[in-house]
């Protein structure tokens, strides 16, 4: 095991939130964050997510973070470092583990989909070609069995060679420049996007609230999808933001670090929507596509656009960058597993899982074309709906309300000591006032976010 004394230290705050919201920035922002709100309603469903990250995502994020620095250990080994003696807490190490490895099952896939987009973007594969021709090429895409693989691969290496560098020279220093520049190219985008004639009804959409979502969908549906989405988008209850906690000194409160984490993750999300709601009006297409919004409709929209080819490549661009920081950062938790729980160095925890993640990402890449006749919900259902259901219905609701307990109980870390770490340094403090809404209400809430997931899922 790893003595903590040598533990390998972030170089600055920046970095730190910059990392985080890297780990919590990606396809459940710029992908996941337009379809559903443009399906639930636009603008009121943005607002019940907001209110939803504010009521339970910053406060679970705060937990993980603090478990994190006072273990000074990745999910592998922070719960054994502080539950209480006899208690079996460490239990759901395992479960962290597997959530973070499942989530890169499936996300290695569709971020190797995008960057395929991008060198087809940058080719002007797209430019003059009819909607259905832009459909075909991602249907021809997906039932490549050879292309799936190659560019999952791609993912899987570029990934590994980033945490083979270490915490500042390789993960930090390239998260940053990520980050950064996609910071800029989503301000270009969205300044393009908003100017174009026509775009004043998708502004409306998303940011007017309206009623129509709820009459359509009903309001505990809205309301579900959108603190899912708060899940899914922040990477909530598999120790992915634990790891980053046990990478920082102790100078800075984190319920302060977690508010600017979760601004930066919802200025993401909230920027996509401006980029992608008023091009889609513009054009006269679905905003409310589903996931076939980015790989088809918007190809379709920059074809037809002035200069779409270089718009287009930038979208892609800014999408891959997204993706690969939440890649990078996931990536690094599952490196830290092998250095936490056995020991290893870093090299030999990079080189057994260079090897370990391509062999786990196999059946989301074939599931698509060679495994397609493996339907666990039905018709039309894949292997990444079955491994997307694993993660999203369960192990990130029920590992949040592990962090819950953990963090409040006296059976567990105890109230006490997690109010001391999370508030060592400066900075805002968190809100201890609210003892009894975090203690009684808040697991609640989580708990009705699971039980939602499962009658809206197997309802549908």
């Amino acid at each position: 095991m790893e003595n903590n004394q040598t533990r390998e230290k972030l170089g600055s705050r920046l970095g730190f939130i910059l990392l985080s919201a890297g780990c919590a920035i990606g396809l459940g922002n710029v992908w996941r964050f337009p379809y559903v709100t443009g399906v639930y309603g636009g603008a009121t469903f943005v607002l019940i997510y907001i209110v939803s990250l504010i009521i339970f995502g910053i406060p679970i994020m705060t937990m993980e973070f603090g478990v994190g620095r006072g273990s000074q250990q990745s999910a592998a080994r922070s719960f054994h470092v502080l539950e209480s003696k006899g208690t079996k807490w460490h239990i759901f190490s395992w479960f962290a583990m597997a959530g973070n490895y499942l989530l890169m099952m499936f996300y290695t896939t569709i971020t190797g989909w995008i960057l395929s987009y991008l060198i087809k973007t940058a080719k002007g594969d797209f430019m003059g070609v009819t909607p259905e021709g832009v459909g075909e090429q991602f249907g021809a895409m997906v039932s490549s069995p050879g292309t799936n693989v190659i560019f999952m691969l791609i993912v899987c290496l570029i990934g590994m060679a980033v945490c083979l560098g270490g915490v500042q020279k390789g993960v930090e220093r390239i998260t940053k420049i990520m980050m950064l520049a996609l910071l800029g190219i989503m301000a270009l985008l969205a300044i393009r996007s908003i100017t174009l004639p026509g775009a004043a009804k998708g502004l409306e959409f998303y940011l007017k609230p309206s009623m129509e979502g709820i009459r359509q969908h009903g309001l505990w549906t809205v309301i579900y999808n959108a603190m899912s989405q708060s899940f899914f988008t922040l990477s909530l209850g598999v120790g992915s933001m634990a790891i980053f906690g046990s990478y920082i000194k102790k100078d800075r409160r984190l319920f302060g670090e977690a508010i600017n984490v979760t601004i930066l993750d919802t200025f993401v999300a909230i920027t996509a929507g401006l980029i992608i709601f008023p091009a889609c009006a513009a054009y006269g297409v679905d905003a409310g596509a589903g996931p076939t919004l980015l790989f088809i409709t918007l190809p379709n929209i920059f074809a037809g656009m002035p200069g779409g080819q270089i718009w287009g490549t930038l979208f892609f661009i800014f999408m891959l960058f997204a993706a690969m920081s939440t890649v990078v950062a996931v990536f690094e938790n599952i490196v830290a597993f092998g250095m936490d729980l056995g020991g290893w160095s870093r090299k030999k925890s990079v080189l057994i899982n260079v090897i370990a993640l391509p062999l786990l990402s196999l059946p989301c890449a074939l599931g698509f074309n060679v495994w397609s006749g493996f339907e666990p919900f039905g018709p039309g259902s894949g292997v990444l709906d079955l491994e997307d259901f694993i993660l999203s219905n369960n192990l990130l609701p029920l590992g949040s309300m592990v962090y819950l307990f953990f963090s409040l109980y006296k059976k567990g870390w105890g109230w006490d000591s997690f109010v001391a770490e999370v508030n060592s340094g400066e900075g805002l403090k968190f809100p201890v006032k609210f003892k009894v809404y975090f203690k009684y209400i808040l697991p609640l809430i989580v708990l009705s976010v699971f039980i939602m997931g499962y009658i809206q899922f197997f309802g549908n």
